[in-house]
């Protein structure tokens, strides 16, 4: 059995709730798991949940960003465009953010960006500075997105955690250049809250303001 689990992003300027970040998740035995392979269950399995979803959390209503991962299979898989564009239109007039969670080729993210952007779909990268996503590798698919995702979490888990106010630097100068919206995930203290101002990061998410659950009517 899968579902999926919400997390809510938050606007830094009033603390309101700007959308959810959709995880999913596996039941086993008595417990909920991430899965071996995200890839595990069908896309249209997956739309159909996240469908659920937004119809639980009222999206449609509340006017609350939903935001959905797709990995590298999914991006390869040549059927997932259309099944997002199928799941947009059911979903109508809510909003549906799509993250990459690994950096797609040009091509891809061209091809992606024209057709979702039709479709009021915006298009995020996801884990900026971490892992290959450098801003050498990415760089010449900025213009085609969004939204840029920093996860401060990625750089503690390294031991690199004294490297984050450098980074962020970084990367909202790079939002603002490319005239992106950044989105800063692994905010879990005030401190790292007014780190997040000091920036103008609007648009946070983290444990201080909630961990992943089951999404219910009225989620805030």
């Amino acid at each position: 059995m899968y579902r999926f689990f919400v997390q809510p992003q938050i606007n830094g300027h009033d603390q309101s709730v700007y959308g959810y970040e959709v995880l999913l998740r596996k039941r086993q035995k008595d417990t909920w798991t991430l899965p071996n392979n995200f890839s595990e269950i069908s896309m249209d399995e997956q739309a159909t949940l996240l469908e659920e979803t937004a119809d639980t959390l009222k999206t449609s209503l509340t006017n609350k960003v939903i935001a959905f991962n797709l990995n590298r299979d999914q991006i390869d898989n040549p059927f997932t465009i259309g099944t997002m564009v199928a799941l947009k239109k059911r979903i109508n007039p809510a909003a549906l953010t799509i993250e990459l969670t690994e950096a797609p080729t040009l091509d891809e993210i061209q091809k992606y960006s024209l057709l979702l952007h039709q479709y009021d779909m915006k298009l995020v990268l996801d884990d900026v500075g971490t892992g290959s996503n450098t801003y050498d590798n990415i760089k010449d698919l900025l213009p085609y997105v969004d939204q840029i995702k920093f996860a401060m979490q990625n750089l503690r888990m390294s031991g690199q955690a004294n490297q984050i106010p450098e980074q962020l630097a970084f990367w909202t100068e790079i939002a603002q250049q490319y005239r992106l919206e950044m989105v800063l995930e692994g905010v879990e203290t005030p401190q790292d809250q007014k780190l997040a101002a000091k920036y103008g990061i609007q648009i946070n998410q983290g444990y201080l303001y909630g961990k992943p659950t089951i999404p219910h009517e009225g989620n805030s």
